[in-house]
């Protein structure tokens, strides 16, 4: 059974994740606080990934960094402080993770690493410079990294539109929000986490092994497609 480690699997995208992939892989998860589930291919390590000392992990499949950001302000509103702290969230704890388990992922015949970016790295939003400029950053460091790491260890990014979990609940707090959002999108829907999970397990899995250095746009249509 393969092991997967999973940063950010208590909440949100990376909860879904966890109870996707809990039944046929071993799940290490890294985070502030425990998974809402238990299940005896669960271990869980308590930890802040930018500033405790990561737990020591000798063999692993796979990686999946899940936490991010949604920090949505007129470009004259944020600080240099909200830049940074983007930064940090999706950027430095990546590359932390990346270099306490490389060692791990290499022994693995089909190492694969999973990080996030976002759809507004492919078109301009409004509200969204920190968090598009973190996540730029993210798919340029999942490009590289993959040609560093090639051919023991494979590295792609999902890039999401809008999906219903607690860190998007300000943008879907109400029926009109909701609606406004479904019809932004030419697919009239905006993403269950369910579905990102989905998109997870198929970078880790086997089936995807001639597969690196891309970012998979979950996008519901919105990047390429009028609504």
């Amino acid at each position: 059974m393969k092991t997967i480690i999973i940063v950010g699997g208590s909440k949100g995208i990376g909860e879904a994740i966890v109870k996707k992939l809990i039944t046929n892989y071993l799940i290490i998860n890294l985070s502030r606080s425990k998974p809402h589930i238990e299940h005896q291919n669960l271990t869980h390590y308590n930890c802040d990934v930018l500033s405790d000392e990561l737990p020591a992990i000798e063999r692993a499949d796979g990686l999946i960094y899940c936490p991010g950001s949604i920090n949505l302000k007129p470009f004259k509103r944020l600080s240099l402080d909200d830049f940074r702290t983007d930064f940090e969230i999706n950027v430095i704890g990546a590359v932390r993770s990346i270099q306490a388990y490389e060692s791990a992922l290499v022994q693995s015949e089909n190492g694969s690493i999973v990080l996030f970016s976002t759809v507004a790295t492919a078109m301009g939003m409004p509200f969204h410079a920190s968090v598009s400029t973190a996540k730029s950053a993210v798919e340029g460091l999942m490009k590289s990294v993959a040609a560093d790491l090639a051919p023991k260890v494979r590295v792609n990014a999902i890039a999401p539109t809008i999906t219903q979990t607690d860190l998007a609940a300000k943008l879907l707090r109400n029926e009109r929000m909701i609606e406004n959002t479904i019809q932004r999108h030419p697919l009239k829907k905006f993403l269950d986490p369910n579905e990102v999970a989905a998109m997870a397990e198929y970078l880790i899995s086997d089936v995807s092994k001639s597969v690196s250095g891309q970012v998979f746009k979950l996008d519901c249509g919105i990047v390429s497609l009028k609504a």
